[in-house]
């Protein structure tokens, strides 16, 4: 007992040092600090940073009351009142050094989580009607609060009927797509007592009901982990929302990262950490896809794309978990894991359709990710609407995933480099023309970019960056050889982001190669950089580490002085694609930073001249307009504008399966648009490079998979067309 109680005191008087040692940091103190460097640099360094002052404080407020209840499930009109008194000050309170505003609102969010379970814990154990005639809107911009916590209440109910109503509806679906259908089911998902002739062979149906009592169960256990989820936000977790708050209002490029979220962002979940290849973000409730790396498992999957919505995570042979709420940083570690292991995603798509994306956890194969040649032939043919005349032979076609670029090393990776020896290869070839793909490509390198756009031209500017309040520099192509002076077509999309856009503009501003494709690339002109907010305090030794911020610090011009910034490039010829009638990229973003122009600078080229496109885009439009799956891809594009403008929806069960039988049956005619393959269209590979593919098992695979993508390819299949035409008004 004396031995015991010695080592008590020894540990109790160690404590005491420790704790003179370190004494207890004020976290408030330590918030102050960091919201005071976070402004300073932001103020110093920004591209353009927003004044703040009373406008600044007002939308900062409704940026901040968005993000911490943005489908206003939660606060209650007169919570929400509390909150405004301050709608003005956050300005003045940031400047001060205070956070009456933040230590008021993490109070009242608290106090709504525990009354939004409570509610959740009553109202879920009751009945659910799913004949009474009811609706729900789910976009928090189309409504207001709740007036009370009657009003809230009855929110909620119907919050959690909507994802019964959901669920009994594919349950349903689901009974009546097993029944044999020689049989009667019309019964199937009735209050009627359905029995199976054969209870060994024939599927076990079950009454609506049960159905109802089956999926208010699931709904239970979604919602338990939710509010479990809810209750693992820590005060520092609602600060740095806080302060995105303050950063998201300059740009939607701008974040401030804890230290270990620093960390996080270099490894991406791709590179040397064994996952999917996908870079992540909270967004409200749920997490968004945000960037996809190219060579991983994801990016060779094609079926996660950025702006993914991801619902559950199902680590294959086991039972799924709903993500609803949970931090990312949670999410991320359960998709990571070890190579060869499968992980299922559920995700919402952007056009409001769910889906189950299967991928196999694997290490970035950067091989994947490398410049890539082929040969094409588009053969002339009537079926198709196809007209006598089209084809064209003998096409170089390169694809570039990305501007990659390695500086360790004497055999570091330069896509430049490789992008100049495959045009070589195909020069060898006596190619007629060159398409150069740039789909997808959300850019890298501008070292490259500029060496690049330099393998078409002679030297000459390729793209001017400025910083904050000086003038801009102009980065110079400084080679006069030209590797490619032929024919040149370049494809883009929407996804198309920063060094493709930057490719993109200088070969159109010269007038040396065609851009074909989305309405417009992303939208991206602007240039981050982190910096460590340690350095701009002082001191204060015993705060730190506070962290990183990433500021937005240089816009890119075009050398005809427009920005890509916000309306990116917009090709000579458009292609209809998913999106053409919905705002994607740059033009998604709260509070992006504006289009703007500079001086032009002086360049001209001597290579080759692209004559008066109004001809080339007029054939292009016909064929366009008279092209069955591309007429049906510029449909679907409509239904799913027509789709995202809809967000209220019925809570009676015979309605919400109207509703949804109406939608399947619609989207069941554009599924597999472009899985079709294209009999006019061929490839084959570089004579150079059949031995090095034939090496190798993986290769000759992942060869027949790249020419079999190339096949069903209907925009590839008209760019050929263009690039006859382009050829023919050259010659």
């Amino acid at each position: 007992m004396k031995f015991k109680s010695s080592i008590a005191l020894f540990v109790l008087a160690a404590t005491l040092c420790l704790g003179a040692l370190y004494p207890r940091i004020d976290f408030k103190e330590k918030e102050s600090m960091i919201m005071h460097a976070l402004l300073s640099v932001m103020d110093q360094v920004h591209f353009s940073p927003t004044e703040m002052d009373d406008n600044f404080s007002t939308k900062a407020f409704d940026l901040y009351l968005d993000a911490i209840d943005p489908y206003k499930r939660f606060l209650t009109q007169e919570e929400v009142d509390q909150l405004t008194i301050y709608q003005t000050e956050l300005d003045d309170q940031a400047k001060n050094r205070t956070l009456e505003f933040f230590d008021l609102s993490v109070g009242i969010i608290a106090n709504a989580d525990t009354r939004a379970k409570a509610l959740y814990e009553s109202l879920i154990e009751e009945e659910f009607d799913l004949s009474k005639e009811e609706t729900i809107e789910l976009d928090g911009d189309k409504k207001g609060y709740a007036q009370d916590e009657t009003e809230l209440r009855k929110l909620w109910k119907k919050y959690l009927k909507y994802e019964i109503v959901g669920k009994v509806n594919s349950k349903i679906k689901s009974q009546r797509e097993k029944m044999d259908p020689s049989k009667d089911v019309a019964a199937v998902g009735t209050s009627e007592d359905v029995k199976a002739e054969d209870d060994k062979k024939a599927p076990i149906i079950k009454t609506t009901d049960e159905l109802i009592e089956e999926s208010r169960e699931e709904v239970k256990e979604i919602f338990s982990d939710f509010f479990e989820n809810r209750a693992r936000f820590r005060r520092s977790d609602r600060f740095e929302v806080f302060l995105n708050t303050f950063t998201h209002m300059n740009d939607p490029h701008s974040d401030y990262y804890n230290p270990k979220e620093k960390q996080d962002f270099d490894i991406r979940m791709g590179g040397k950490v064994e996952g999917i290849g996908a870079r992540l973000q909270q967004d409200k409730d749920y997490i968004k896809v945000v960037s996809i790396v190219t060579g991983g498992p994801a990016w060779k999957g094609k079926d996660l794309e950025v702006g993914d919505m991801i619902t559950k995570v199902t680590q294959k042979g086991e039972e799924g978990v709903d993500i609803l709420g949970m931090r990312v940083d949670d999410v991320v570690q359960m998709i990571r894991g070890k190579k060869g292991t499968t992980v299922i995603l559920s995700v919402l798509k952007k056009d409001e359709s769910e889906a189950e994306v299967e991928i196999t956890r694997d290490i970035v194969n950067l091989d994947d990710a490398k410049a890539k040649s082929l040969i094409l032939d588009l053969y002339d043919g009537l079926e198709d609407n196809a007209t006598q005349g089209e084809g064209v032979e003998n096409v170089g076609y390169i694809r570039l995933p990305s501007f990659y670029s390695e500086f360790e090393g004497k055999n570091g990776n330069s896509c430049a480099e490789d992008v100049r020896k495959e045009l070589e290869k195909l020069k060898a070839q006596n190619v007629e023309g060159v398409i150069l793909d740039l789909r997808y490509n959300g850019g890298g390198s501008l070292r490259d970019v500029i060496t690049m756009s330099g393998l078409f031209i002679e030297e000459g500017p390729i793209v001017q960056v400025k910083p904050r309040g000086r003038k801009p520099y102009v980065y110079d192509d400084e080679d006069s050889s030209v590797t490619w002076d032929g024919p040149l077509i370049v494809m883009v999309n929407s996804y198309s982001a920063s060094a493709s856009e930057i490719l993109a503009a200088a070969l159109q501003d010269y007038n040396r190669a065609v851009i074909v494709g989305s309405n417009s690339t992303f939208g991206k002109g602007t240039v981050q950089r982190f910096f460590d907010l340690d350095r701009a305090i002082r001191g204060n030794d015993e705060f730190k580490p506070l962290g990183q911020v990433k500021l937005t610090m240089q816009k890119y011009y075009r050398i005809n002085g427009g920005s890509t910034q916000l309306r990116g490039v917009e090709p000579d010829i458009i292609f209809p694609d998913r999106f053409s009638f919905v705002d994607v990229g740059e033009k998604e973003y709260d509070f992006p930073m504006e289009w703007s122009e500079i001086s032009p600078v002086e360049y001209n080229q001597n290579v080759l001249q692209l004559p008066d496109l109004s001809n080339i885009e007029a054939k292009s439009n016909a064929r366009v307009n008279e092209h069955e799956t591309l007429k049906l891809i510029n449909e679907n594009a409509k239904r799913l504008k027509s789709i995202r403008d809809v967000s209220e929806f019925p809570l009676n069960l015979d309605k919400y399966a109207s509703m949804m039988e109406a939608r399947e049956e619609e989207a069941d005619k554009y599924t597999d648009l472009m899985k079709k393959k294209l009999d006019r269209l061929a490839s084959k590979n570089l004579g150079l490079d059949i031995p090095v593919i034939q090496a190798d098992s993986v290769k000759i695979a992942k060869n027949e998979e790249f020419m079999e993508q190339i096949s069903k390819d209907v925009y590839l299949e008209e760019t050929m067309k263009i690039m006859k035409d382009l050829i023919t008004e050259l010659n």
